[in-house]
């Protein structure tokens, strides 16, 4: 006589929908309004900026009265823009030297805040330690803080009647320094006054607070994509006899540099575009000025017309373009490997 094991009914929960399985009328209800967003928000600002900045009114009205295709129309209107006049207005020297202080500072920041996104990485990502969750939670401290107060936060520490005054003043301090001060005449540029080491309204400042601001972008590019990544590959290069620098170049690096990449894009990005926390620390005095806020400046100070401040935004807008190139690039580069 066989004893057959008795078959058991299990009454399975029903499987949860899956977005992949929507209707198509609500498919594209969704790429709908997420389309209708992007245009409203990212390109139509973006249209503006470039359309006001080459004062293209006439050259369409010009281009639209004859008779041709709508491609035509839009490229005889670029071609007689008038380049000429966008040029003398992103020329000025007050452009020139908001244009050379950007530059400086995000070369400072972002190389900065590379190695310490690195290190934070590397740190959080392949050891296992007490206060882990507080070092996270303070890489993501500039996300959640407002710009301006930030920026309110240096003036307080460094400031004519901060924290450190006292420190800054020091004269043993200011004489150990001599051989580093800096003599150009532009004020952004002279950190040094009598004995007082000027950080707030001077270089110093503004490179502190951009570090600042920037701080979490490589960090949390990386982050993720290390935990993913695990430490596996790691461990076998060690065993097989690698030091530790070996491992990290021939091993983490080559995993990481493309999300590496693109987050160094990003703290590039923010760091030339910051404004608040620039602009507490920095007075928005002539002279230490970056550029965005370089094109505040110039929108008030035109009544007449926009078509400067929106040539000088024209700059931004085509970094900010070039961004998105590059970012697209590097995320394909990813996606392939």
């Amino acid at each position: 006589m066989s004893h057959a094991p008795a078959k058991v009914a299990y009454n399975f929960p029903p499987a949860p929908p899956s977005a992949v399985t929507e209707s198509p009328t609500v498919k594209w209800v969704l790429i709908s309004l997420t389309l209708l967003v992007i245009s409203l928000f990212l390109l139509l600002p973006l249209i503006v900026v470039f359309y006001e900045a080459l004062d293209l009114n006439v050259a369409f009205e010009r281009a639209f009265a004859k008779p041709q295709t709508l491609r035509a129309k839009i490229v005889e209107a670029l071609f007689n823009a008038d380049w000429k006049q966008w040029w003398e207005h992103v020329s000025t020297p007050e452009t020139w030297e908001a244009i050379k202080l950007t530059l400086f500072t995000a070369a400072i920041a972002v190389p900065l805040n590379t190695l310490f996104g690195l290190a934070a990485a590397w740190l959080v990502t392949k050891f296992e330690f007490r206060g882990k969750s507080v070092l996270l939670t303070l890489i993501d401290l500039p996300f959640s803080v407002s710009p301006v107060v930030a920026g309110l936060t240096f003036v307080l520490l460094f400031g004519a009647q901060g924290t450190f005054a006292n420190w800054l003043a020091h004269p043993n301090l200011s004489l150990s320094l001599t051989p580093w001060r800096w003599t150009s005449i532009d004020h952004a540029w002279t950190f040094w006054q009598g004995d007082q080491i000027r950080i707030i309204f001077a270089l110093p400042g503004i490179v502190l607070a951009t570090i600042f601001i920037t701080f979490p972008f490589v960090a949390r590019e990386l982050i993720p994509l290390m935990q993913s990544q695990g430490t596996d590959e790691e461990q076998a290069a060690r065993v097989l006899g690698a030091g530790g620098w070996q491992t990290f170049f021939r091993v983490t690096l080559p995993n990481i540099k493309w999300g590496l990449l693109y987050g160094v894009i990003l703290c590039n990005a923010r760091a030339m575009g910051e404004f608040g926390a620039v602009y507490v620390v920095s007075g928005n005095y002539s002279g230490q000025i970056t550029l965005p806020l370089h094109v505040e400046r110039v929108y008030y100070a035109s009544f007449v017309s926009v078509v400067p401040a929106f040539a000088v935004a024209s700059l931004l807008a085509a970094l900010a373009v070039v961004t998105l190139i590059v970012k697209t690039f590097v995320e394909w580069k990813f996606r392939e490997e």
